[in-house]
């Protein structure tokens, strides 16, 4: 009898996994107090003394942002429905990031709050990507991977095309063209 009602019940349960109605929920991360870490806020920006790093012996680099976006997530199955809540956060690692000494302008920061500004524009990109995304409870896990590497790829691509296309923030007239390219987009990011 025991082994009859386990049976019944995996089928049961497998029955209802299968036809789970799926929500991604959003909500704001709540950082944990570090002193090592900035985490985006579009209000605040970059200063010189975020730059705690070491700069590298043979860099052509003036400044180097360590910057980057993750997600923490969680499923639970409950009244016949699958709910999965991501927390996505885009940060500033200030012992990974480094100015060189006597290179601290104004121009260098904007080139590295830039940065900054396109990990933030990419992470907004994976929100897209997240709420877009056809998620059932057999196939989050696997789907949030591919829509995150996807992502990275993507953070990759658009960091090493700024750095390219403006030599570093040596070509004035490139700057100026990511500038705008920039911060048109940051303005049209809304996340809800």
């Amino acid at each position: 009898m025991k082994y009859i009602f386990s049976l019944l019940f995996f089928f049961t349960v497998t029955a209802c996994l299968s036809q789970a109605t799926v929500s991604v929920k959003w909500s704001p991360y709540k950082p944990p107090v570090s002193g090592d870490t900035i985490y985006y806020k579009p209000s605040q920006k970059l200063v010189w003394k975020d730059f705690k790093g070491t700069p590298e012996k043979g860099s052509d680099a003036v400044a180097i942002t360590s910057s980057g976006f993750g997600y923490s997530a969680g499923a639970k199955y409950r009244n016949g429905k699958a709910d999965i809540s991501v927390n996505v956060y885009c940060y500033f690692n200030k012992q990974n990031s480094w100015v060189i000494k006597g290179k601290e302008t104004d121009y260098a920061l904007n080139h590295e709050q830039h940065h900054f500004d396109v990990t933030w524009i990419v992470a907004n990109n994976f929100f897209k990507k997240l709420k877009a995304a056809n998620f059932s409870w057999q196939n989050y896990n696997s789907l949030l991977d591919k829509i995150y590497t996807d992502s990275m790829k993507e953070l990759e691509k658009m960091q090493n095309q700024y750095d390219g296309e403006t030599r570093n923030g040596r070509v004035n007239s490139e700057q100026i063209r990511w500038n705008k390219k920039i911060t048109d987009q940051l303005k049209s990011i809304s996340i809800n």
